[in-house]
């Protein structure tokens, strides 16, 4: 019996710091990471410990271990129960386990070293946005605070007062979007743009158990949706179904949607110490989203005009690509539209236009493809992608076709944008 063979090191998630924003589920190349309505969970049996999940977790909660004997390996079921992970085990404990189940009581004294990451075992090389996207800030970004509030913090939680509640796409339609403004009053929350925060519902789920925190990007620049307020927006939207189309009552949504002005919400973090805008005068962002993931280029969008219309900064160039099914479904089209056209290069793609072919976000980056592989070239140009998971790899793979097309060497590219966070990827 070796020592591996007897006690593991076994790779669980948090679920008291978890704010369930699928990321670990997402990356995870062999699809160890899976949940429920509750609690994320790795599946001791598919883990090859590869850590591709560690780095872009937003809380921390994905990088905590227990030392058990193999045969006693927490499952599925126990951890989809936790509310808490469960405790260390002590050596006597370890040692009185492994001998239940037959180890070598001597070697399950010590833990195993984690294997050695391995391939795939299925051998597939289906799309994983770990090959691509960065985990890295861009260099000039400015320092990012994370994790002020939460279960593990010196403060549970702050609460905050709804300053405002507008509806941002047409009204009277089975879609509902709303930017939510939320004022901290005395309390400090500094912010940057790409960072979220949690919210925590009131109220119960159907086993009796507090609701656990929703995750929600901000859509305001650091210095607060109205300058020199400590207030930041939310942009959300109200899920009334599932990503199957089948029935259902998010939660969070419904709960941010119908707040009013002068409730009062619960909120931990900020979260999201990588998602974040370059400083440098001169660099370029691109942006490219659907839906509700328009909330961090909102943020982006607006500390860029705020800085311009100082008249103190140079910025490099913006542009939007932004996908939702029809116009009317758009966040923020209006605003959108009177963005001076030398301040913001903006390209809609809508899929569900009535007499129009479907247009999708890398359809019309594909159109793009001299001005985005000029930037591609460019050390100074960021690309950022926030939506949906399916958007993922259609985008991905519109950048490689535009670089392969203008003869540049995608491997090269997609590598330097990687290492030098360039590239950042963040979908649900």
């Amino acid at each position: 019996m070796t020592m591996t063979d007897a006690v593991i090191k076994q790779h669980l998630i948090d679920p008291e710091i978890c704010i369930r924003c699928n990321t670990c589920e997402s990356i995870c190349p062999v699809s160890a990471i899976t949940h429920d309505s509750r609690n994320y969970v790795v599946d001791v049996s598919k883990c090859n410990w590869c850590n591709d999940c560690i780095s872009p977790c937003p809380t921390g909660s994905i990088d905590n271990y227990r030392k058990v004997p193999r045969a006693k390996a927490y499952t599925l079921e126990e951890q989809l129960g936790w509310d808490e992970l469960p405790a260390e085990l002590s050596v006597a404990e370890l040692t009185a386990l492994a001998g239940e189940s037959g180890d070598d009581a001597a070697t399950a004294a010590s833990a195993a070293e984690p294997p050695a990451p391995v391939a795939d075992p299925t051998g597939q090389t289906a799309f994983n946005s770990a090959q691509y996207g960065t985990t890295l800030p861009p260099w000039s970004a400015a320092h990012a605070y994370t994790n002020l509030y939460g279960p593990k913090a010196a403060e549970k939680t702050v609460s905050a007062t709804v300053a405002g509640n507008v509806r941002v796409t047409e009204v009277g339609k089975d879609y509902d979007t709303h930017h939510v403004v939320l004022d901290f009053g005395g309390m400090p929350l500094p912010v940057l743009e790409g960072q979220s925060i949690g919210i925590i519902p009131p109220g119960a789920d159907a086993e009796g158990r507090a609701h656990h925190a929703r995750q929600y990007s901000i859509a305001s620049p650091r210095n607060g949706e109205r300058p020199g307020y400590n207030n930041l927006s939310l942009t959300v939207k109200r899920v009334l179904e599932d990503h199957q189309g089948q029935p259902v009552r998010g939660i969070g949504s419904n709960y941010l949607c119908d707040l009013k002005v002068g409730d009062k919400v619960q909120v931990i973090g900020p979260f999201g110490a990588s998602f974040l805008m370059p400083n440098h005068p001169r660099s370029h962002i691109v942006m490219i989203c659907t839906g509700t993931g328009s909330a961090p280029m909102r943020a982006m969008t607006e500390w860029r005009r705020r800085l311009r219309a100082s008249g103190k900064f140079e910025s490099g160039k913006l542009m939007l690509f932004f996908g939702a099914r029809t116009q009317s479904e758009l966040p923020y089209f209006g605003p959108l539209q009177s963005l001076p056209k030398d301040f913001i290069d903006i390209n809609f793609a809508f899929s569900r236009t009535p007499g129009s072919p479907k247009r999708y976000v890398q359809d019309v980056m594909r159109e793009r493809a001299a001005d985005l592989a000029a930037l591609l070239q460019d050390p100074n140009a960021y690309f950022y992608v926030c939506g949906l998971k399916a958007m993922e790899e259609g985008v991905v793979m519109a950048l490689h076709d535009v670089a392969r097309n203008a003869g540049l060497n995608w491997d090269a590219i997609g590598q330097a944008l990687k290492r030098e966070g360039r590239l950042h990827l963040e979908t649900y």
